[in-house]
């Protein structure tokens, strides 16, 4: 059986993308288009896919990681701040995105509240992921 270890990152996020965005139950919210992802880019994300690929990402690292928490994502999904006269230094995502995301993706019973911190993934956001490695792998 196929797991979220045997699929290329790239290929699954974008697949797992495309089936967030059939089912209809993840909606990107209203503020996306003129919002930046973090304070190290330069301007709010061009690209449709961006709130499908995010959440996707982010169903991945809760698999692979067990738990995911608002504060390690936002190190993830971070970058290099580059500065002027200063040297460049790591900048953490925007926090309100990674929310909006676990938040939206507990709404659709993909994650669940831990009792001590973070969300981890349920037993039907596996089977989900799973699925979408099954049918990548054939």
């Amino acid at each position: 059986m196929a797991t979220v270890y045997d699929i290329e990152a790239n290929k699954l996020i974008w697949a797992v993308a495309k089936r967030l965005e059939s089912n209809g139950e993840i909606k990107a919210p209203a503020f996306l288009k003129y919002s930046k992802s973090g304070p190290h880019v330069e301007s709010a994300p061009q690209d449709a896919m961006f709130w499908y690929k995010r959440c996707a990402s982010v169903l991945r690292q809760a698999y692979i990681r067990g738990k995911v928490g608002t504060g390690g994502l936002r190190v993830h999904y971070g970058g290099r701040k580059r500065h002027v006269v200063r040297s460049a230094h790591h900048m953490d995502s925007g926090g309100s995105l990674v929310r909006k995301a676990l938040q939206s993706l507990e709404k659709a019973g993909y994650l669940k509240k831990d009792e001590k911190s973070g969300r981890v993934l349920t037993p039907n956001g596996r089977k989900f992921m799973d699925g979408v490695c099954k049918e990548l792998r054939q």
